[in-house]
């Protein structure tokens, strides 16, 4: 007995050891670790957390055939919390035939064009709000897992440069904020470090579920700089290289934020 109780009490030393080094190696934090006890609770309880209204829906269309082709999602994938398990945590990803990455979102629309000969969703409508945060939830708990594609390079080095770009009216850069003053405070809100592991996210600020581009063009006119049009390539690789940044974090969506 006394064995058994040394052993679990090693064993317990052992993992709250562990869990210590990482926290001291990697300093990253969530958005999540930065909001108030109130706001965690929501995200933390599905039946308070909003963005599972839009997974539900998100549900439904999955088998809802659409198109010429009169083809559902689960024609082709079946069973979105088992076939789709992981996928979302490796956008954006490489597109053989356009030679270039695209978002979450923008495969969804290939899809549909490809496959099921149906038009694209528009840029966060409610139908494509609601596919994205079924598939992400379907990944919610693994960690982002940005593909280690070399193709993606050339685009993940050109998001990164716009990250660390002075932009805009204000001349300010997504690092002078996310790096360089994140904890601090802006107004009556802490500066997060701009991980991406929450997106679709519930913001109670937009009372609604927002994609990551939509915070990515929030940003751009808070700085007052040119704001690129929906699914443009420089917000993919901008988001491309955040998805990078945030690798190993494990994805919350849909998160709730302030």
């Amino acid at each position: 007995m006394r064995v058994t109780a040394a052993f679990a009490l090693s064993f317990a030393w052992l993992a709250a050891a562990t869990a210590m080094a990482q926290s001291v190696t990697d300093p990253r934090r969530s958005g999540f670790d930065d909001m108030g006890a109130q706001t965690q609770a929501m995200q933390r309880d599905d039946t308070l957390n909003p963005g599972l209204l839009w997974v539900q829906d998100g549900e439904a269309l999955w088998s809802q055939p659409v198109g010429e082709a009169a083809k559902s999602c689960a024609s082709c994938h079946g069973e979105r919390a088992t076939s789709m398990r992981g996928v979302a945590a490796r956008y954006p990803a490489f597109d053989t035939l356009l030679g270039r990455p695209v978002d979450l979102a923008q495969r969804i629309n290939l899809c549909r064009q490809r496959h099921q000969q149906a038009p694209t969703l528009a840029a966060e409508s409610q139908p494509l709000l609601a596919l994205e945060s079924a598939l992400a939830h379907a990944s919610r708990g693994l960690p982002l897992a940005s593909a280690d594609d070399p193709r993606l390079a050339p685009f993940r080095d050109r998001g990164e440069a716009l990250y660390r770009q002075r932009i805009g009216q204000i001349d300010l850069s997504c690092a002078q904020c996310h790096d360089q003053r994140a904890g601090l405070r802006l107004g009556g809100s802490r500066i997060p470090q701009g991980h991406v592991n929450g997106y679709p996210t519930y913001r109670l600020e937009w009372q609604g579920i927002g994609s990551l581009q939509r915070r990515l063009r929030n940003c751009l006119t808070g700085v007052r700089a040119q704001v690129p049009d929906w699914g443009a390539p420089a917000l993919v690789e901008l988001e491309l290289y955040l998805a990078w940044r945030s690798r190993g974090l494990p994805v919350e969506a849909p998160a709730v934020r302030p």
